[in-house]
């Protein structure tokens, strides 16, 4: 069974950083491409970056470009989104997929890491 688990999220005041995490198990880690999303309240899901599968290629999307960083542990079957500089719209839910490459459909999603970014 696939199970993909986000961890890290949090309050936090626009300037600062968060770490997030996404535990995958029940499939080989290494050979498919991961993502996040995320969705604001009262938005549509909003693709944020993806990573290939060994990590060599790499997208953001342009609102997240230069702020925010994806890897991943393949030896810990783990994903991160490294987030800096957070302002008041990156509030959102943040997902982890498996697949979904620049925004493409993905198959399998986590439940989600609730992220607020406020004074």
């Amino acid at each position: 069974e696939v199970q993909l688990v986000e961890s890290g999220g949090g309050l936090v005041q626009p300037g600062g950083s968060l770490r997030l995490s996404c535990a995958a198990s029940g499939f080989t880690f290494s050979t498919y491409v991961m993502s996040w999303v995320r969705q604001a309240p009262g938005k549509g899901l909003e693709w944020v970056s993806s990573i290939h599968s060994r990590g060599i290629g790499i997208m953001y999307g342009d609102s997240v470009k230069g702020r925010f960083t994806i890897s991943r542990d393949n030896a810990k079957n783990t994903l991160y989104l490294q987030m800096n500089s957070l302002k008041p719209e990156d509030t959102a839910v943040y997902y982890c997929t498996r697949g979904g490459w620049g925004g493409a459909p993905y198959d399998y999603r986590g439940q989600g890491t609730q992220v607020t970014v406020s004074s």
